[in-house]
């Protein structure tokens, strides 16, 4: 299955939920947030959240500073 996470192409061997993506790229951790072709997926959705076939995604870390 290949999905697009931020711009680059990564084939995953069977479907996974967001947040076991996250653990596998290291990602899952405070202050991360993340979109699936353009919509906000809510921390709370991530454990059944199931990635499909095309899904383009967005994670982005939220920076303290001002």
């Amino acid at each position: 299955m290949r999905v697009l996470v931020n711009d680059q192409p990564l084939i995953l061997a069977a479907p996974v939920t967001v947040s076991a993506l996250l653990t596998q790229l290291a990602r899952h951790q405070p202050g991360t947030a993340l979109a699936v072709n353009q919509h906000i997926v809510p921390r709370d959705r991530w454990p059944t959240q199931l990635l499909q076939e095309g899904d383009e995604l967005v994670i982005f870390q939220a920076i303290a500073g001002g």
